[in-house]
């Protein structure tokens, strides 16, 4: 379906610039304040007070500290740090390690602008997809009080990302459980803070769970639990079952993913954050048998292939249709063009139908499959955004350059009056560095468009 291009679909960016070289910061060295009225300048100076020792700061804390706006880190700071004032605190700080994508002239919890936040864009720049699962989720769930806290959170175990993208379903409403990760040995620090923080109580909409633990990923026994020891293809079509329970109502229509293709497949996460519609997956050749059965519960659900031929073939597309009458393929040439591809469709009430100003985006690594439900609950709050993958840490990739610059904003009189767009950058600057970072800035900036009246 051909689109009405927006009024400033001519605005010109130029060609995708390339990265320029980084320079080191500088810093301005600090003025001498002038002599008091009255004072010699000869007069000694006293001596300075004495610093107080600065208390430690939690991991999850640090990470996010150095992503989202300074108000929310006090604001999580203060919950868990002053928030349990029983637990005894040691009296010699422990060593503070900076995260990987902070300067080694910066401290850990300061925002370094422009790297995690600029006009237009804020970096969760966590040094893996638990840092950044931890601080997704306390940015989506501030939880200064019990209205910001999500009832449930939604525990994966981080080595199964089938399971995890299917997971993602969760955080639709009414459920809203945001994802975190588990690993084989346990909780990292990140999802342990995070927890702390989040402190779900469950409710009704949850089925009294605090946890969804998925894929046997761990859970803290102080918490009610809902686990699901599927994993991989299997554990995606129990999550489906769980959604029907949880939902109360059926899908409106079911995503059918690349199993052995996860970059194909990550876009999924987002929507079905966004939609509640859930995410099944397949072979490139053979529709596996939990998947065939999910997709027999509902027949009259419309099935939406997403990727193309080389990820899921005609073959299976045709088995999928033998099921349900109404099957339609999604996809582009590569995941950069396949996330594209989801973020401009439109099929009735399925797909974002993204091809015009004012709206949220969120950007990862097509090689970090674990960042699609980690980022999840960015597109299902806040600006409400398709996931959008770039392939290079240095470099953004020309069809996504394009994409973002025919629904770069304008205005004409008024910015006050304009749409906005927004975009969640995931990943620490080896992941997306800081150049191509300015280049998505500049691409979501609001730009005057005509001649002065």
């Amino acid at each position: 379906m051909a689109k009405t291009r927006p009024i400033n679909a001519d605005v010109s960016a130029g060609s995708p610039p390339k990265a320029p070289g980084k320079t080191p910061e500088k810093t301005a060295p600090a003025k001498k304040p002038p002599p008091k009225p009255g004072k010699s300048e000869s007069t000694p100076p006293k001596p300075p007070a004495p610093k107080r020792p600065r208390k430690p700061i939690p991991l999850a804390l640090r990470l996010i500290g150095g992503t989202i706006v300074l108000a929310i880190v006090f604001i999580v700071a203060a919950i868990v740090g002053g928030g349990r004032q029983s637990e005894p605190q040691s009296e010699t700080p422990a060593p503070v390690t900076p995260s990987a994508n902070a300067p080694s002239s910066q401290a850990p919890a300061e925002l370094g602008y422009p790297e995690f936040a600029t006009n237009n864009t804020t970096r969760v720049g966590g040094p893996d997809p638990a840092s950044n699962a931890a601080g997704v989720a306390l940015a989506a769930f501030p939880s200064t009080n019990p209205t910001q806290q999500p009832a449930a959170v939604t525990v994966v175990d981080a080595d199964d990302w089938q399971s995890a993208i299917a997971a993602s379903v969760l955080m639709a409403a009414p459920v809203e459980a945001p994802v975190l990760l588990s690993e084989a040995d346990g909780l990292p620090e990140p999802t342990s803070q995070a927890l702390d923080a989040l402190d779900p109580q469950g409710s009704p909409a949850t089925g009294g769970a605090q946890v969804f633990a998925i894929a046997g990923a761990d859970a803290p026994s102080s918490l009610k639990a809902t686990r699901i020891g599927a994993t991989g293809i299997a554990g995606a079509a129990a999550v489906a079952t769980l959604r029907d329970k949880l939902f109360d109502s059926p899908p409106q229509h079911l995503v059918l993913a690349p199993a052995d293709q996860p970059a194909f497949a990550m876009p999924a996460a987002a929507w079905a954050a966004r939609s509640g519609d859930p995410v099944l997956f397949t072979g490139r050749d053979k529709l596996p048998e939990p998947t065939a059965a999910a997709l027999r519960r509902h027949p009259k659900a419309p099935v939406y292939v997403l990727g193309p031929s080389s990820a899921i073939s005609s073959a299976v597309v045709r088995q999928v249709s033998a099921i349900n009458s109404s099957v339609r393929r999604v996809s582009g040439e590569d995941p950069v063009e396949n996330a594209i591809a989801l973020a401009r469709y439109e099929d009735g009430d399925f797909g974002w139908n993204v091809n015009d100003p004012g709206h949220g985006f969120v950007i990862a690594r097509s090689d970090s499959t674990m960042d699609a439900p980690a980022a999840a609950a960015l597109s299902a709050s806040g600006t409400w955004g398709p996931l959008l993958l770039t392939d290079s840490a240095d470099t953004l990739p020309r069809a996504l350059h394009g994409y973002l610059l025919d629904v770069k904003p304008g205005y004409t009189t008024d910015p006050t009056r304009a749409f906005y767009n927004h975009v969640w950058i995931v990943g620490n600057r080896e992941a997306i560095d800081v150049n191509q970072q300015a280049v998505i800035d500049d691409l979501a900036e609001l730009a005057k468009i005509g001649a002065e009246p």
